[in-house]
C-alpha cells in the first residue's frame, strides 16, 4: 500500500550548484551519498515529511546522464514510500503496469527501490521504495 510521497527527485548536471541553489531557497540540507550501483550521488534536502532529492551522474553511462543528455536537468522521478516493497512490485504487476524493476534494487538512505515505466503512468517515471528489511 502506497503511504506517501517519499521525495521528488531532480536530475541535476551540477550537484554542488544545485545543492547552494536548494540552501538559498532554505530547505533543510540532510547530505549527500553515492549510490554505486546507480552510478549517481545524490544530495537530499527535507520538506516537511518529504525531501527533494537531486541527482547527478558519477558516470556517463548512469542512467542519470542518459535522461540529462535527453531532457537536461529537470524533474526526473516521483518517489512513493510502501512498506512492502515486493508485495506493491507483484500488485502493480498484477494490475498490468509496467515495471522496469520486477525485484527491488538498493537506492539511497538504505532504501529498496523499483520504478516503474513511464509508459504505465502517460509519461512520469514512478519510484516505489521501502526501507531495507
Amino acid at each position: 500500500m502506497i503511504k506517501k510521497i517519499d521525495h521528488l527527485g531532480i536530475a541535476v548536471t551540477d550537484l554542488e550548484e544545485a545543492i547552494e541553489i536548494y540552501k538559498n531557497i532554505g530547505l533543510e540540507f540532510v547530505g549527500t551519498e553515492v549510490v554505486d550501483e546507480q552510478k549517481v550521488e545524490t544530495a537530499f534536502f527535507k520538506v516537511g515529511e518529504s525531501y527533494f532529492e537531486l541527482l547527478a551522474a558519477t558516470d556517463p553511462s548512469s542512467p542519470i546522464a542518459k535522461f540529462i543528455d535527453k531532457n537536461g536537468g529537470r524533474m526526473h522521478h516521483i518517489a512513493l514510500a510502501v512498506d512492502d516493497i515486493e508485495a506493491e512490485i507483484q500488485r502493480l504487476i498484477d494490475l498490468d503496469f509496467e515495471m522496469i524493476d520486477s525485484v527491488p534494487r538498493k537506492g539511497a538512505h538504505g532504501n529498496q527501490i523499483a520504478f516503474m515505466h513511464p509508459r504505465s503512468t502517460k509519461g512520469t517515471l514512478l519510484e516505489i521504495c521501502s526501507k531495507q528489511k
